[in-house]
This record gives structure tokens, C-alpha cells and sequence, in this order.
């Protein structure tokens, strides 16, 4: 039986299109389980596996029927859980470089409609205007009612250079978008980095990939050398991050936290999915390319330079490990709106027929015991952006089907938080049908509000520790 920490463990958000979240740990399968048989139940299936075979309209293979069998077991479950067919796991695998073909957006299922999580930065979907919250309700001329998620998620994945056309209900638009968007080979940069002013680091974290502890450290490092007399503050941004390696969450709060307190636990049924997780190189560098210790040779100052976490809806399960950890030790100030609320934990089981099943197996608590699980982070201070305005307020995984309860604090609604007052629409409305490209806030640039009043909070905590 192999170490816990040896499994694949899966924190990200659903399926993306055009790939799926990479992973680290491998699996185990073969739990040691003693269950009786549901006799009844298992007839009834066998009755109605006859009755297809026999009646229905057009002759169905027996793989097909299995197959969706299994679909519907998992699919049933929860959002998280799925079946994982050849062709799917294989690109899960080799997705772990953070590079793949597609569209470049984390989806889920809600109401039969494709819902969008959150457009992955820089990639077509991103560019073309798709938002957090968006309802995928026809691909090209095929309606999205009655597809799964996987069917879904594979028409919308393609040869790069071909299109497809999305269409698209948005919350606050009374008509239907439409976006035609031309596939690519995606290479996602996980970490990216600038001094936003002279002194004050902004480092955004995209998605956890296997590497991403490695480049913040890297991002770190050249940040620090750059700054005469040392940071002053430092801005992570986390904002429309879907999450990833669970490895990779806990070296970056290793990176800003002391050596070997914790970073976050899970619980479930199977002692292999009870986890402590702390800021120690076991936890987040083994294997890592021969390296004991990434993080190492960081700067000391790193530990104590002033520091914000900036969050939205759009941040989700590996985000909200390291926002949590940030928070409950109070290392960092976390800034922006309430995160999207997914704390559960999903383990690849491969099945031996080069086809596995992504099953829930864990929710993962903050180090003082919190579950982030359809509730999210709450940020210390609250900063709505302007140009997004209320739509990650609104898509959370508590608006989500079949979505596991929070068995440790009472549910909030997601519309139980007021939202700001959203920015004002332009004043042409787009006709129906119309592909539109609405504004967009560029993470990082001088018109990111959120940024600036980061930026704010951080000089306003200099000037006090002046004084």
C-alpha cells in the first residue's frame, strides 16, 4: 500500500474544456471493503439492461450501456465525480505540464447547461469575452441539453485552428450571446510577475501546475533582487485561479508560511484519505525534478514583507487552500470578493483498461479547522470590481446540483452576500445573436481596481509600521 501522499490528489474544479487538471499523486484503488449486494436493486438494473436490449428503438451495445451506467453512478453523485474514458484520462496525464488543446475554460454542469467557472487567462475563451457564470447552452447548432459533461466537454475540444461557435445566456443580459472562437494549443503560464511600483511586488498564480512552486520561487527571487532596500509589499493574486495540484497549493503558502505549520487537512471514510499537509519539502517537493527543497534558498525577507491575497468567485479549491492557510496563520490580508467554495478533494482511480474514475473521496478544512466546502473564503476586506461586477458573487458551489453540504458550518446562498452595484451596461445593446467582446479587466494593469486599493492597503501598513 503506497504513502497517502503518494495519491492522486485532485483539487481543481471539474473538467476544463480542452483539457482536464493535472495531477501528481498516483491512486489507489484497492480498498479492502466488505459490502453486501443490493439484490433487488442490482435485478431492477439487469431488468432494465434486458428491456433496452430487447425494445428499444435502435440495437445498443453493451459496451454503451455500461458505460453510461457507470456515467450515470458517478455523475449522480456529486458535480465532481465522473467517469474517465481512454481518451480523457490519457489527455488528464498529460496535462500536467500545463499545456493542452482547446478552448481554455473550467466548466461544470448545472441544469443540464454547460456553466463556466472561469475563463483560463490569455487563452481564446478568455479573449473573446466569455465570463465567470456564463450558461453554455448550444455548441455550433447541437443544443447542450441531454449531452454529459464529458460529451460536452469533447465537442468543444477540436483540431487548434478550428472553430466553433458558442452561444451563451448570461445573468443581467435579456438576449443570447454568441462567441465564435478558434481553437489553440494552450500553454498556460502558471506564474507571472512585475513590481507593480517601485517596492511592491504583484505576483498572479493562473492554476497550480507541477512546476508552479518552482516559478514563484524563481519570481520571488528576481523580485527581491530588483527592489533596492528590499519589498515593501507583496500583492499575490489569485483571481479567476481554478485551482490544481494540491502539492503545488501547499509549496506556495510554504513559500510565505514558516517551516512546518500546517497548510491544510482532509477527511473521509479511508485512513489513506485523512491527510496533514504542512510547510515541510515532503509535502510539496518530493520528486521534484531531484530537488529537496525548491523554496529553500528564498530570501528570509519573504516571510515577513507585508502581504494581500487578492480572491474572487472565480477562485476555487487550490486557491482557496492557499488563501485559507494565508488567512488562518494571518500572514496575509485577503482582499475581493467571497471564492467560489469548493473543498472537496477527488482521487483518480484507474481501472485497469486504460480508463480510471474521478471520485470524491475527502473534504479538505483551513489549519483551524474551517470547510471551505460550499462556502468559500470570506475576504477580510471586501472589493468588488467594477467591470466584473456581481456575476462571481452569484457562481459558487453552493449553486450547484447535488453539490456536497457543508457539514461543519451552516450554508450560506450565494446571494445572501449584497453585491455591488455592477457597472453600468453600454448604452448600444447588442442585438440577439451578436458576438460581443465586452470589457475586460486586465489582472495587473493600471485600470485594476482591486490592485490599486491593494496597493493602498499595503502603503497605509508602511506608513503605520513607520510610525
Amino acid at each position: 500500500m503506497r504513502s497517502r501522499i503518494e495519491k492522486f490528489g485532485l483539487v481543481g474544479l471539474g473538467l476544463i474544456a480542452g483539457m482536464l487538471v493535472s495531477l501528481h499523486f498516483s491512486a489507489i484503488a484497492d480498498k479492502d471493503t466488505e459490502t453486501t449486494l443490493p439484490v433487488e436493486e442490482l435485478r431492477a438494473f439487469s431488468e432494465v439492461f434486458g428491456r433496452i436490449k430487447s425494445d428499444y428503438v435502435e440495437p445498443v451495445s453493451d459496451k454503451k450501456l455500461i458505460t453510461e451506467a457507470i456515467n450515470g453512478m458517478l455523475t449522480g453523485l456529486d458535480p465532481h465525480s465522473a467517469y474517465l474514458d481512454a481518451d480523457s484520462f490519457k489527455e488528464l496525464q498529460v496535462g500536467t505540464q500545463g499545456e493542452f488543446g482547446g478552448l481554455g475554460i473550467e466548466v461544470g454542469m448545472e441544469d443540464g447547461l454547460v456553466k463556466v467557472v472561469s475563463p483560463i487567462e490569455d487563452t481564446p475563451a478568455y479573449q473573446a469575452g466569455i465570463k465567470s457564470g456564463d450558461l453554455i447552452f448550444k455548441l455550433d447548432d447541437t443544443l447542450v441539453k441531454g449531452l454529459s459533461l464529458n460529451e460536452a466537454v469533447k465537442r468543444m475540444r477540436g483540431k487548434p485552428g478550428s472553430k466553433i461557435t458558442l452561444t451563451v445566456l448570461r445573468k443581467n443580459e435579456s438576449h443570447q450571446l454568441t462567441f465564435t472562437l478558434t481553437r489553440a494549443v494552450i500553454k498556460v503560464q502558471s506564474v507571472k510577475s512585475k513590481l507593480a511600483e517601485p517596492g511592491y511586488a504583484f505576483i498572479r498564480i493562473t492554476q497550480f501546475h507541477e512546476h508552479t512552486g518552482e516559478n514563484l520561487a524563481t519570481a520571488l527571487d528576481n523580485l527581491s533582487k530588483q527592489s533596492e532596500g528590499g519589498l515593501k509589499g507583496l500583492v499575490l493574486d489569485l483571481r479567476n485561479d481554478p485551482g490544481g495540484l494540491l502539492n503545488s497549493a501547499v509549496g506556495v503558502s510554504a513559500a510565505f508560511l514558516p517551516k512546518d505549520v500546517l497548510v491544510v487537512y482532509t477527511e473521509g471514510r479511508n485512513a489513506d484519505a485523512k491527510m496533514r499537509l504542512t510547510a515541510s519539502p515532503d509535502n510539496y517537493a518530493r520528486g521534484h525534478n531531484g530537488k529537496a527543497d525548491y523554496l529553500k534558498d528564498l530570501p528570509p525577507a519573504i516571510k515577513d514583507v507585508p502581504m494581500i491575497v487578492l480572491v474572487n468567485g472565480g477562485s476555487a479549491s487550490a486557491s482557496e487552500i492557499v488563501a485559507g492557510a494565508l488567512q488562518d496563520h494571518k500572514r496575509a490580508i485577503i482582499m475581493g470578493t467571497q471564492t467560489f467554495g469548493k473543498g472537496s478533494v477527488q482521487t483518480i482511480l484507474p481501472l485497469g483498461n486504460s480508463t480510471a474514475i474521478k471520485l470524491t473521496t475527502a473534504r479538505y478544512f483551513t489549519p483551524n479547522g474551517r470547510s471551505i466546502q460550499a462556502k468559500g473564503i470570506v475576504p477580510d476586506i471586501a472589493v468588488e470590481d467594477p467591470l466584473t461586477g456581481p456575476f462571481h458573487m452569484n457562481m459558487r458551489e453552493a449553486d450547484l446540483e447535488r453539490h456536497l453540504a457543508n457539514n461543519h458550518q451552516p450554508e450560506e446562498k450565494a446571494d445572501s452576500v449584497k453585491p455591488a452595484t455592477p457597472a453600468k451596461a453600454p448604452a448600444n445593446k447588442p442585438k440577439e445573436d451578436e458576438t460581443t467582446k465586452p470589457e475586460l479587466t486586465e489582472f495587473g494593469s493600471k485600470n485594476d481596481y482591486q490592485l490599486s486599493q491593494a496597493l493602498n492597503v499595503l502603503k497605509g501598513m508602511n506608513i503605520l509600521h513607520g510610525k
